[in-house]
């Protein structure tokens, strides 16, 4: 049964125990569920996704789950979670009510809703732990299939580790490449597109994944004939099946309430993924979902009694103790015993959740009473302090929302000492609080990127004025040969050195598994990095044009860039994310969607470098640190000359730090990427007619401007002119709230701060197509004329 104890080697106690405690987990398991509703529905917890019909499958996937594995899975998954020792009872309540503690809720922190599973890969410091030495599960996600491209990587992984010789043998990763990715979904969320490019993806690239569909003939009230073809998902894949001349898949269909069969199946799916890194599909059908898909509706509303007979007699549990009864494994009076005894450990584990969670809530409690009475006295409004006082500690089961509420309603009565005294304990109780619910949407290890310093690039007599990409491709070769762990992939990334050439001839020197092509499947890219920098590898995953990145903004959104918030620093993917934009060349490859971007992905770095020498200097610092960033290259600056440095590999350009690029009186000119050099030809013309114009290069985007520099120019100039290639209210919009209202340079303001942004529309193709669409050099001076014009019209007369 457990991969050290086949049942062959196993004798018939040692058998009978371990199945015993195989039914003891799912009798558990199933009481969660069951009483989990009812916390729901009694108002305790807001809502409710359990693993209630899946729990016998989910103890045959326990079985050949090895330390160093690693799961990507969905929201039904807590019987596996309790069968590998990482979720107790305690804990799966503690989820359940949003316990905002690491330590009490391990999965969230309270952050998601219960049913959302994560083992820790860092400890508390944000430091790496040993995960061949665990039993490892990615973070959960609530969108559907959402946790199938991260899956692709994870498996990948493990092929990098066993192929390539530079990574060290002894890691914290790896055992040689041994470790296999298990991925689970249910039937229904196969219809989504991410299931089938994932599918595809694994098959093509061959790497140790396993994957289970949870089959229950529902997706929510769906039945599966208006899911899947044929309305079974093995069956459609058939075609993916491997042969003597082909690779593929192995793929395994068994019923899901089969218990032997089950614990097999899973047998083989572990050696034939993890020996021969070959990807399989195990379809589990003939399931059932108890109390239908959520608390928020019931299945007998879409079930009729036939269905619902079949599922009393099919539960999975019901029959892996008629299995046992009829194969005198065990009796029924110790199946009831087991079942008796499980549900009082259950309630008892439920008691002590709730306990705990009302513990702290508690103290804050009768904290805020006492501020309120200690206030109340002096007030002529003491009657009603004192009753807000009196109610809030009569309140048995509050949150802190209420304390909250009621502290800052009083403080509305208050004046004098008195209300500085609440005003300074309301301060110091959101400060304290605030970070439960808000800290680690950036890495808060001494690796992230306020660890890093500004290294400028060199450059000596011998340096040459290059075509740029140059600059780009021979720092990438530094990076490749400094850290065997990193590697690059994407849409002609391999064997032509990208469409621009910026990784030439790097596959030849480096092999194709580090620099390597990959299929036309933006989101599985995407996948591919966060698996892999999930696992300790510095993968850089390539999106040939920024245009192209909204297939993938779902996975960046969701995933990525919530990682560490949802597992409160517990988890990390530092994924580099290179692409390139800017060009204005018709509505596809505009490349300047930034205000859509930024604010979907909030916890991963926005970089937007002018030129190819700031962008090589980011990719530098970003593999000193541990954080996920977006690198927008400028598409049309590849055959610019530049420079080229002497310290390649070495140079940083510093994020969150903005540059003057070059110095004025008149006006504050605020740009970025390839618009800056429009920016700069307007400036010069803007002087010949005696107006100095001082231009800021941002360069992040997020994090922006962490020094507030650009206040500075603003108190100098007292004009303000954001120029941006997004639609209006886009990006130029964020990068007006940070400059006005984040850095209150309204303060130093003569003129009203203005921006310069594109059409609404996509813009046109061609050159007149860009001209008409996007900021021109023309727009640029006449928009700065019309704001001096304002300010001095004697000396600036109308244009038109």
């Amino acid at each position: 049964m457990n991969k050290s104890k086949t049942v062959e080697t196993l004798s018939f106690e040692d058998f009978k125990k371990e199945v015993l405690n195989d039914y003891k987990i799912a009798s558990i398991s199933r009481e969660c569920s069951l009483l989990g509703r009812k916390e729901v529905l009694t108002g305790k917890a807001k809502f409710g996704i359990f693993g209630d019909g899946k729990e016998v499958p989910q103890l045959a996937l326990a079985k050949a789950f090895q330390n160093g594995d690693f799961r990507s899975g969905y929201y039904r998954d807590q019987t596996f979670m309790m069968a590998i020792g990482e979720l107790s009872i305690v804990q799966f309540f503690a989820g359940l009510y949003g316990h905002a503690d690491i330590n009490f809720d391990p999965m969230s922190a309270g952050r998601q809703m219960g049913g959302h599973f994560a083992t820790h890969s860092l400890d508390e410091n944000g430091n790496w732990k040993n995960l061949t030495k665990q039993k490892n599960s990615s973070a959960d996600i609530s969108p559907t299939a959402g946790q199938m491209p991260r899956l692709l990587g994870l498996a990948q992984a493990s092929k990098i580790y066993r192929n390539v010789a530079e990574i060290p043998a002894e890691n914290n990763f790896s055992v040689k490449g041994n470790e296999v990715a298990w991925g689970t979904i249910g039937n229904a969320s196969s219809s989504e597109g991410l299931f089938f490019e994932t599918i595809n993806a694994a098959g093509v690239l061959q790497v140790p994944m396993v994957m289970s569909v949870w089959d229950d003939e529902y997706g929510i009230s769906v039945h599966a004939k208006y899911q899947t073809t044929k309305e079974n998902i093995s069956e459609i894949l058939k075609g993916f099946q491997r042969d003597e001349e082909n690779n593929g898949y192995e793929i395994f269909r068994v019923k899901g309430w089969d218990y032997p069969a089950l614990v097999d199946t899973y047998q083989k799916a572990s050696e034939v993924a993890r020996t021969e890194h070959v990807p399989v599909l195990i379809h589990v059908d003939e399931l059932t979902q108890p109390q239908g898909h959520s608390t928020s509706g019931s299945h007998e509303r879409y079930k009729n009694a036939e269905r619902l007979a079949w599922e009393a007699e099919f539960d999975c549990i019901a029959q892996m103790k008629k299995w046992m009864i009829e194969n005198n494994i065990a009796l029924a009076e110790e199946l009831e015993e087991i079942e008796s005894a499980s549900k009082k450990e259950v309630l008892e584990g439920k008691k002590v959740a709730w306990a705990n969670y009302l513990a702290g809530i508690k103290e804050d409690q009768a904290a805020t009473v006492a501020i309120l009475n200690q206030v109340a006295q002096n007030s002529e409004n003491k009657v009603f302090i004192e009753k807000y006082a009196n109610d809030l500690a009569a309140a048995k089961e509050p949150i802190r929302k209420d304390l909250l509420v009621v502290a800052r309603k009083v403080l509305r009565m208050l004046s004098g000492s008195d209300r500085a005294t609440l005003a300074t304990w309301i301060t110091n109780f959101i400060e304290r609080i605030q970070p439960k619910y808000s800290s680690h949407l950036f890495s808060e290890s001494n690796l992230n990127i306020a660890s890093t310093t500004e290294i400028k690039p060199t450059f000596d007599e011998t340096s040459e004025e290059v075509d740029a990409r140059l600059i780009l491709r021979d720092n990438f070769d530094k990076i490749f040969a400094k850290y065997p762990e990193t590697l690059v992939f994407g849409e002609d990334a391999g064997n032509i050195g990208d469409v621009n050439q910026g990784l030439e001839g790097m596959q030849e020197k480096y092999g194709e598994l580090r620099v390597s092509d990959a299929g036309i499947r933006e989101a599985t890219i995407l996948g591919q990095g966060i698996g892999m920098a999930m696992r300790g590898l510095r993968p850089i995953a390539e999106i040939q044009y920024l245009d192209y990145l909204l297939y993938a903004i779902q996975i960046m959104s969701d995933d990525l860039a919530t990682l560490q918030y949802r597992t409160h620093g517990r988890q990390k993917s530092p994924l580099i994310i290179r692409t390139r934009g800017h060009r204005l060349e018709g509505i596809w490859h505009s490349g300047s969607p930034m205000g859509m971007i930024i604010n979907a992905i909030r916890g991963i770095h926005v970089l937007v470098p002018r030129n190819m020498t700031k962008a090589a200097g980011f990719y530098n610092t970003l593999l000193k640190t541990d954080e996920p960033a977006l690198v927008v290259e400028c598409l049309n600056g590849y055959r610019l000359k530049e420079k080229m440095p002497t310290n390649l590999g070495e140079f940083q350009t510093p994020i969150g730090v903005v540059e003057t690029i070059k110095e004025g009186k008149d006006i504050t000119l605020v740009s970025y990427g390839s618009t800056l050099r429009l920016v700069e030809q307007a400036a010069k013309e803007l002087l010949e007619i005696g107006i100095d114009a001082e231009i800021i290069d941002i360069q992040s985007l997020l994090p922006f401007d962490l020094n507030k520099d650009i206040v500075k120019s603003v108190a100098k100039t007292n004009r303000l002119l954001v120029i941006d290639e997004d639609v209006p209210g886009g990006a130029s919009a964020y990068i007006l709230q940070e400059i006005i209202e984040n850095q209150n340079a309204y303060k130093h303001l003569d003129s009203a701060p203005q921006t310069l942004t594109a059409k609404a529309h996509r813009p046109s193709y061609g050159t007149d197509g860009d001209y008409f669409s996007k900021p021109s050099t023309e727009d640029i001076f006449e928009k700065v004329y019309e704001i001096m014009n304002e300010a001095n019209p004697n000396k600036f007369p109308k244009l038109y």
